[in-house]
């Protein structure tokens, strides 16, 4: 696979920085912030009462027009936002301890390089860590929605800009001058006379003994040097040498490998374990407990937990699902839609509807780093570590399950070797909880690879309908029904969503947590008439969590099933026109910055050019979180290659050869950080539309591991990726964790519609396809642990 990336940044200013005002002519914004007492420089920001006026917007928006989840979280987390502290350190570095979890989307890079930036530090002097729970942050300490950058990039900013403009007046002093006559570059200030000191010299002068109130300019874009630039990950080489440490890594005393036989059916429980003496006796184990998910065996290695698990005899409750399958799903998906309100017509030459009808399977949104916890429960405290993105609400949990108070848990949020949506819950740091309380001893606990997709979280399973009704030609109305199993929220959004209610448009009145999510993250940005796109779900509005299956959003929420059948009827609807299905979509489109970046996709994709039958091209657009997306994809779907062999139990299918992404995500703080989320969003689109997905049987879910999970691998990832950034005329970051996800399962799914001539209804496209390989046993719940590793390596 060969990647290109190709951004032109603009000249960002020259190599120094002074307090003169902004020779750019654009607008500087002042703000309030607080030096706090210390001894060392500690600084931060106050922008409660920095919220902005709604922007004038056109007749006819949707809900996300005026008012998205970004915004939501963003002012959930402003009340707090004095909360967030930077301190200098007599070293000369700057120290942070972020409110958000890194998961591998590079945010303690593109943090650090927002504080290089305003400090005038080198990136290689600013530390970034991840902070513990801290209740008192109330809703600014949850990672989700693609809202980390876009919530935190201005508080950061004032907080670096006031600790720079104390150093400046520590400097001013020492120097006998004023602070307008000094310049700082790279951690040093400097005057005109030659003297100069270090940020570390002036951190103890700079610091105050008392709160004080200051304002604070911030750099203007024009004179950014940092900011826009290509940065490497700061802990690639640690991630690619293994240095890097994720929970499993740690070495906590006493706290041995434990693991959970687990029901055989989805959300199960255990009864009793028959032969637990057999089980305590067995080599390396220690304690034997259960818990209420399952039976926890903890021993001196994980290869003799999985040894314990598979002896176990359990009897099992079986789970609420038990007797579902995914027949039945999607028959109660069909029973509880909701009809379209423009009824199906077709009289040539004068009314026409365009009907698109899709089903979305079941999805795990496990990560390559399974849940692991680590848990040391005592009589009146309990300390975790672990990967969370909702680190104040798994505090909450525990203490709740270990009948302590909140503050009496410590949790230590430790980097997450991915999440998509996973980490998002804390049910490892509860089991972990439960375990170690149970036992009375520390534990390390790991989820076994075959639990994650059977009993973690899924992506609930969906229909989504489109009905486009064409009056003399044009586009009159577009309709979108998307129905789902319940998604439980509890794991924060639902609060931030209440605690902002005063703010949220009128239009979410008497919605569910679900329906309110989905209104604040769609937008169709096309001239189709009367828009209306509706979430309903099976469970009556009253329930909070369909308690039959462990749901959880996945990377992009509703949208990569939303774009796909959306986009499939755009497709319809240009074929209908007798019009290309870019030229139609350019036509149609109301924003500009979406039509830059389709253009840019079929400019750098070569759209339109000639390829061989049972072989297409496909484009899709997606526009959400402040940023928008264009993925040109090619495909290949003739007999050779979905029918090539790839050994034993192993999918194999249509294959993307090609990907060509154009993204305009607003203020670009990381190139580098951007292309590698478009990459990573890009291969999480392909699975979904082509391979990825779990079965539903008789309250079992088939897959179990990676070896089942077909996620996108090497043998089916395109040939070529190119990432293009497209100029942004916004002053801020949007979004982009998740920018390209939903915008390439669209693209897939539309290069297929045309390669093959048939459009596809069910996704992923292998679903209904007969099953690749022997589901793994139930009971017991884990496969032995491989004794031939060496021969399966190259």
């Amino acid at each position: 696979m060969t990647d290109t990336f190709r951004h032109e940044p603009e000249a960002r200013g020259d190599d120094t920085t002074t307090t003169d005002g902004d020779a750019s002519g654009l607008r500087r914004r002042t703000f309030m912030g607080w030096v706090l007492a210390g001894t060392t420089l500690t600084v931060a920001a106050d922008l409660g009462l920095a919220r902005p006026a709604a922007a004038v917007i056109p007749s006819g928006p949707q809900v996300a027009d005026v008012y998205d989840l970004e915004d939501a979280q963003t002012d959930s987390a402003l009340p707090t936002s004095q909360l967030i502290q930077i301190t200098i350190t007599e070293q000369g570095t700057a120290e942070f301890e972020l409110p958000r979890t890194e998961v591998g989307q590079g945010i303690l890079t593109s943090t650090a390089m927002i504080i290089a930036e305003e400090l005038d530090l080198p990136v290689s002097k600013v530390k970034v860590t991840m902070a513990k729970a801290r209740p008192e942050l109330l809703f600014n300490q949850l990672t989700g929605g693609s809202n980390t950058t876009f919530s935190t990039y201005t508080p950061i900013r004032v907080a670096a800009a006031i600790a720079r403009q104390q150093l400046l007046e520590a400097a001013a002093i020492l120097f006998g001058t004023n602070a307008d006559r000094l310049i700082t570059v790279g951690g040093v200030v400097r005057d005109t006379l030659g003297n100069e000191a270090t940020y570390g010299d002036l951190a103890v002068d700079a610091a105050k003994q008392v709160v004080e109130a200051v304002e604070v300019v911030l750099r203007p874009e024009s004179k950014f040097r940092t900011i826009g630039k290509p940065q490497s990950r700061l802990d690639a080489r640690d991630a690619v040498t293994g240095k890097k440490k994720f929970t499993g890594d740690l070495k906590v005393k006493d706290a041995l490998p434990t693991m959970v036989c687990r029901p055989p059916t989805h959300r199960g429980s255990p009864q009793a374990l028959q032969n637990q003496s057999q089980i305590e006796r067995m080599p390396g184990v220690t304690h034997v407990a259960q818990i209420p998910t399952g039976i926890a065996v903890r021993a001196k290695t994980f290869g003799q937990c999985i040894d314990a698990i598979r002896k176990m005899q359990v009897t099992w409750n079986p789970g609420s699902a038990a007797a579902e399958s995914d027949e039945t799903i999607l028959a109660e998906l069909r029973a509880a839609e909701i009809p379209l309100a423009v009824p199906e017509v077709d009289l040539p030459g004068v009314v026409k509807t365009v009907e698109t009808d899709c089903v979305f399977a079941f999805k795990s949104s496990a990560a390559l780093e399974p849940y692991t916890a680590i848990a040391d429960v005592r009589e009146d405290s309990a300390e975790i570590w672990a990967g969370l993105k909702a680190p104040i609400v798994a505090q909450q949990d525990v203490a709740r399950d270990c009948g302590l108070s909140p503050s009496a848990v410590t949790i230590n949020v430790i980097t997450g070797g991915g999440s998509f949506g996973h980490k998002l819950f804390g049910d490892h740091a509860r089991e972990a909880a439960q375990a170690s309380k149970a036992m009375g001893v520390p534990v390390k606990l790991m989820w076994h690879r075959a639990d994650e997709p059977r009993q973690g979280r899924l992506h609930p399973m969906a229909t989504s309908r489109v009905r486009a009704t064409v009056v003399g030609g044009e586009v009159a109305a577009f309709e979108q029904r998307h129905t789902s199993i319940l998604m439980d929220w509890s794991h924060g959004f639902g609060d931030q969503l209440t605690s902002v209610a005063d703010e949220l448009p009128p239009q979410l009145g008497g919605y569910t947590i679900s329906q309110s999510i989905f209104a604040l993250t769609q937008q169709l940005p096309y001239n189709f008439g009367v828009v209306d796109q509706l979430l309903n779900e099976t469970l009556t509005p009253g329930d909070a969590v369909d308690e039959r299956f462990a749901s959880g959003s996945m990377r992009n929420i509703y949208s990569p099933d939303v774009r796909t059948a959306a986009e499939l009827t755009v497709d319809k609807l240009a074929k209908l026109a007798k019009k290309d299905p870019v030229e139609f979509r350019l036509a149609h489109l109301k924003d500009p910055r979406v039509k830059a970046v389709l253009r840019k996709v079929a400019k750098e994709g070569n759209w339109g050019r000639r390829m061989p039958a049972g072989t297409a091209q496909g484009v899709a657009i997606h526009k959400e979180y402040k940023g928008c997306t264009a993925v040109l994809i090619e495909i290949d779907c003739r007999p050779a290659t979905v029918n090539r062999n790839l050994g034993p139990e192993t999918v194999t299918g249509p294959r993307v050869t090609k990907a060509v992404i154009a993204v305009d995500p607003g203020l670009v703080i990381n190139p580098r950080g951007l292309e590698a989320q478009m990459i990573g969003g890009c291969m999480d689109g392909i699975a979904l539309t082509l391979t990825s997905s779990n079965h539903l049987r008789d309250g079992r879910f088939l897959e179990a591991s990676w070896d089942n999970y077909f996620y996108t691998r090497q043998w089916n990832v395109p040939f070529e990726t190119e990432v293009h950034i497209v100029d942004s005329d916004s002053d801020t970051p949007g979004g982009a964790g998740e920018a390209a996800t939903g915008s390439t399962a669209a693209a897939v799914a539309c290069a297929y519609a045309r390669a093959t001539g048939t459009n596809p209804t069910y996704f992923p496209i292998q679903h209904e396809k007969p099953l690749a390989f022997k589901p793994k046993s139930f009971e017991p719940s884990v496969p032995q642990s491989p004794t031939n590793g060496l021969n399966r390596t190259y």
